[in-house]
């Protein structure tokens, strides 16, 4: 599967990067960040936050191989969130369609949205 993922270019990098300094900056409390297990999910996650684990309910849906995940991750997800019980934030690193899936918006690639354990979006920042 890796070698057919879409690798990070230059630009992508550097989103990272910026996220994870953005984060640093406003002195934003974290206590989990959970990704993708798709390779350009990883990386975003270790260069903003140097650390991560994998859940497959964040993984892309996108493809029709991958099509029929979208229900039991979709549910996987919001059960992880409703029980998620940690004192600072939760980070995860996905894929558009689990955002649109989720949240009920389009995302772009290196943006940051905020939303609460009800999927209220609270703030949006683009990188």
């Amino acid at each position: 599967i890796a070698r057919r993922q879409r690798q990070m270019c230059i630009r992508d990098r550097q989103q990272a990067k910026q996220i994870g300094i953005f984060i640093k900056d406003n002195n934003i409390p974290i206590d989990r960040v959970i990704s993708s297990e798709w390779c350009r999910c990883k990386e975003t996650a270790i260069i903003a936050f140097n650390k991560y684990e994998t859940k497959s309910f964040l993984n892309s849906f996108f493809s029709a191989k991958f099509a029929s995940n979208k229900n039991k991750q979709i549910y996987d997800l919001k059960k992880y969130i409703n029980e998620w019980n940690g004192d600072n934030n939760l980070v995860l690193v996905t894929h558009y369609v689990t955002i649109q899936e989720v949240l009920n918006i389009t995302s772009s690639s290196g943006e940051l949205i905020i939303a609460d354990k009800n999927f209220n979006i609270l703030a949006r920042q683009n990188f």
